[in-house]
């Protein structure tokens, strides 16, 4: 279902004079009404997208007037930040924009709605049991999840009813819904995009940035959303140096993911690309170092815990169990962990000098149905197994602090698979590069 255009080629259409913001709105709001964007959206504002898709201009504005959602934790002026919760249903509507979601108002975003998530983004499976989980738009076999915690960003860029799903990523929350539905997802070094105006899960790991339809587009809703402009770089794949790390990354695997990673791996060095496996046994140490909950136990319980007084029954209770671990973590527990995380970057840091990018499965399977991990206590476990499995790869990027970026790499007829590039911090503009490369020689008959 997913629409062939990207915003760059809509824009660039518009641009010539065929067709107009208006009438592309309009489309986005009626996909955003239709069954696949079921549960997607939380609040819309139809009418106010369609206002400012009128007040666009696409010659200066590099979103053109074009339909882009926002996760419910990002402040609107005048909406409530619910976080995916109904904690913060009495919160006091926002008084301005958070500093993301003005920077695509500024570049011209037509603002169609907020997107559901996992409730306070603490989930990699996307299920919501106080508004509803939006299902997998790409998956027609059986229902499937949608992959969080920006579940509903994801659904509402697959469905078509937005361009750019603004989301969050703390351990994948972007990375992993754009895996699951063949979208690409970019979380930039952290710092790059301030968090203000935003409901945290992880003061040390949370990053703002966004789910697009294409490498293209995630350079330039980076660039709006970090005041930045990507340096750019058309060097063929054979100018650089990538790496593929076997530890961690391939447990669990399933054949799809390894049947789709492999033949990446075979289309790139056909192509000239120079691939090496690197051992990395730092990457088994994050078991341990995380074995208390780590920084989003820590750092959620010490932002909910005077909520959770007289409220705790409100909460989805698998988030909630995950927040009360924070309460044995101690002040010294917590410096603990930031030393250990300090000298593990650097461990790491030091194994990948000499490589541009390192080449992952962005998560070891495909969708899992989602029927397994709906709310109630029997599928606890398997909730919780899968949340794992979805999150290990990914979150090993924010551990790093550093950028990635989730692409598809899976054949016509397969479920949706990601390959992640990624790199240590501030190493964004040659992890896009890469992945441009990439996705040309994936997928070359991009309008």
């Amino acid at each position: 279902m997913t629409p062939a255009a990207d915003l760059h080629a809509t824009r660039q259409r518009l641009l010539g004079g065929q067709g107009s913001a208006q009438t592309e709105i309009e489309s986005a709001i009626e996909r955003a009404q239709a069954p696949a964007c079921a549960h997607a959206f939380l609040q819309t504002d139809f009418d106010g997208a369609r206002a400012q898709a009128a007040a666009a201009d696409p010659t200066r504005q590099p979103l053109a007037g074009l339909a882009v959602s926002v996760k419910d934790l990002f402040d609107v002026a005048g909406q409530v930040s619910r976080a995916g919760s109904v904690v913060l249903t009495d919160a006091a509507p926002a008084r301005q924009d958070a500093v993301a979601v003005a920077r695509l108002r500024a570049a011209g975003a037509a603002l169609i709605g907020r997107s559901n998530m996992s409730e306070f983004a603490y989930s990699g499976v996307g299920v919501n049991p106080h508004h509803g989980t939006p299902a997998n738009v790409v998956a027609t076999d059986v229902p499937r999840v949608p992959g969080g915690s920006s579940s509903g960003a994801a659904v509402s860029v697959a469905a078509g009813a937005a361009f750019v799903g603004l989301g969050s990523d703390t351990g994948g929350s972007i990375r992993i819904p754009a895996a699951l539905q063949g979208l690409v997802g970019f979380k930039s070094t952290q710092r790059l995009v301030p968090l203000d105006g935003t409901v945290p899960l992880s003061f040390t790991l949370d990053t703002a940035c966004a789910i697009t339809r294409s490498v293209r587009d995630a350079i330039t809703v980076h660039g709006i959303l970090a005041a930045r402009r990507v340096t750019r770089s058309h060097a063929p794949l054979c100018a650089y140096r990538l790496a593929v790390v076997p530890q961690v990354m391939f447990d669990g695997i399933d054949t799809t993911v390894a049947r789709a990673f492999e033949r990446t791996l075979q289309a790139l060095r056909a192509a000239g690309a120079r691939i090496e496996e690197l051992a990395l046994p730092a990457l088994g140490e994050l078991a341990g170092l995380q074995a208390s909950g780590g920084f989003a136990a820590a750092e959620s319980y010490a932002w909910h815990r005077h909520r959770l007084a007289g409220h705790a029954d409100q909460y989805d209770p698998r988030v909630l169990s995950r927040i009360q671990r924070g309460a044995a973590i101690s002040a010294a527990d917590y410096i603990d962990l930031l030393q250990a995380r300090h000298g593990w970057i650097a461990r790491v840091e030091l194994a990948l000098a000499g490589f541009d990018a390192v080449l992952s499965p962005t998560v070891p399977v495909v969708a899992p149905p989602l029927a397994d991990v709906l709310p109630g206590q029997a599928r606890d476990e398997a909730f919780f197994r899968i949340n794992g499995l979805l999150l290990r790869n990914p979150s090993v990027v924010n551990m790093l602090d550093g950028c990635a970026i989730s692409l598809p790499c899976h054949a016509p007829d397969e479920l949706p698979v990601g390959l992640m590039v990624w790199q240590g911090a501030m190493r964004d503009d040659a992890v896009l590069n890469i992945a441009q490369q990439i996705e040309t020689l994936l997928r070359p008959q991009q309008p």
